[in-house]
């Protein structure tokens, strides 16, 4: 498996992706989080223009999981990444953060934020082992703060999140 950029036309898989990881959201008492939709096609096709989105893609060259990023306040946000729960358990997710990563070195950006859930075991925890850690509100960039407001608008706030960096 490799990474690369995400093509236009492959944004309906991104958002297949998205709806088959979510999936696992039931099996902890989050229903809501698994019926919520992908971010619609153009939304994720500005991504692309602003090259900020990868996939990993399998034997055939298709994307099994994906990662979209922003620019916040001088980092990079990981707005979404999602693996196929079909090719769960293999780093997947690991490989594109650390893509990203190199990306937002190479770029000068001195951290990678994100915000997620604090008690699902592949959220704040996975992201801590990926070398993350909690921020308090007290360190809030004004660009997180809106991210954390539109998060709270978009009903996420319902279970505990939190806001989380890793400086490069």
């Amino acid at each position: 498996m490799r990474i690369r950029v995400v093509r236009l036309t492959e944004l309906p898989i991104l958002q297949d992706i998205e709806r088959a990881a979510g999936r696992c959201f039931r099996d902890v008492g989050m229903p809501e989080i698994a019926e919520d939709e992908p971010l619609p096609v153009d939304e994720l096709a500005r991504y692309c223009h602003a090259e900020l989105a990868w996939v990993v893609a399998d034997d055939a060259d298709t994307p099994v999981a994906y990662l979209i990023a922003d620019p916040v306040d001088g980092n990079f946000h990981v707005e979404q990444v999602s693996v196929h729960p079909d090719v769960a358990r293999r780093r997947l997710g690991h490989m594109l953060l650390e893509h990203l990563a190199a990306h937002a070195r190479s770029e000068g950006s001195p951290a990678l934020t994100l915000t997620t859930f604090t008690e699902v075991p592949w959220n704040a925890p996975y992201y801590a082992r990926c070398g993350f850690h909690p921020m308090d509100d007290a360190t809030l960039t004004p660009g997180l703060r809106k991210i954390r407001e539109n998060d709270a608008a978009h009903g996420l706030d319902r279970w505990p999140r939190v806001c989380m960096r890793r400086d490069l």
